[in-house]
């Protein structure tokens, strides 16, 4: 599919590039895509929840009475998990919510999510945006000229730009993302794709080598 390219004020440049049909124009897998979300959004659990069980809480270990005789129930010792301070019985322990997921399932999950996208033409292809200077405001202008200002977008750059970073990690509902690095929770998550020139054009030039 070709795609227009943008300026910054929003207008068409004359130019296009190619975005490959084996990609963006394939039949979206739901399942896929909702099995790599949930996988990202488990990475992000720490899984360091944790409770003390009657062997790690205070409390003497000296049975409270005698077995029998007293006329009342049989009792341990204080630790025991019926009384207030004692261990808790099957609390959470440590431990990790990695899912395991096989590579071809992701990578088809970044198609179909890429490919959505595309279907609901919430991809913008714009030039390459160079700042001379960290400069939030001026970002933030970009963003209202292309009426972009009240959707949450991602831009995507082929490399680490400093100065388009910093001046983008303080607006809200804006995210970046290296393409190396985009992942299908970022694409998902996104009302809008922006894709600079530069990094849509690798979509191309790796079609191309294939």
């Amino acid at each position: 599919m070709q795609a227009e390219v943008l300026n910054i004020q929003g207008k068409k440049t004359g130019r296009t590039v190619e975005l490959p049909d084996e990609i963006f124009a394939i039949e979206p897998n739901e399942h896929v895509v909702y099995l790599a979300v949930k996988q990202y959004l488990a990475a992000q659990r720490q899984g360091t929840h944790k409770v003390k069980t009657r062997m790690e809480v205070k409390g003497s270990s000296k049975k409270l009475h005698k077995q029998k005789g007293t006329g009342g129930s049989r009792k341990g010792n204080i630790r025991n998990p019926l009384y207030k301070g004692g261990g808790t019985i099957f609390g959470p322990k440590p431990h990790s919510w990695d899912i395991k997921l096989n590579r071809k399932v992701k990578d088809l999950a970044k198609m179909s999510s890429l490919a959505s996208k595309a279907k609901t033409n919430s991809i913008v292809v714009l030039e390459d945006i160079k700042l001379d200077a960290p400069k939030t405001k001026d970002f933030a202008g970009i963003l209202k000229t292309l009426e972009f200002a009240n959707k949450k977008s991602l831009f995507v750059f082929p490399e680490y730009n400093d100065n388009v970073y910093l001046s983008l990690r303080n607006i809200p509902k804006v995210e970046s993302a290296l393409l190396a690095d985009m992942n299908t929770y970022d694409i998902v998550n996104a009302d809008v794709l922006v894709f600079l020139e530069s990094a849509a054009k690798v979509f191309s030039e790796d079609a191309v080598e294939a």
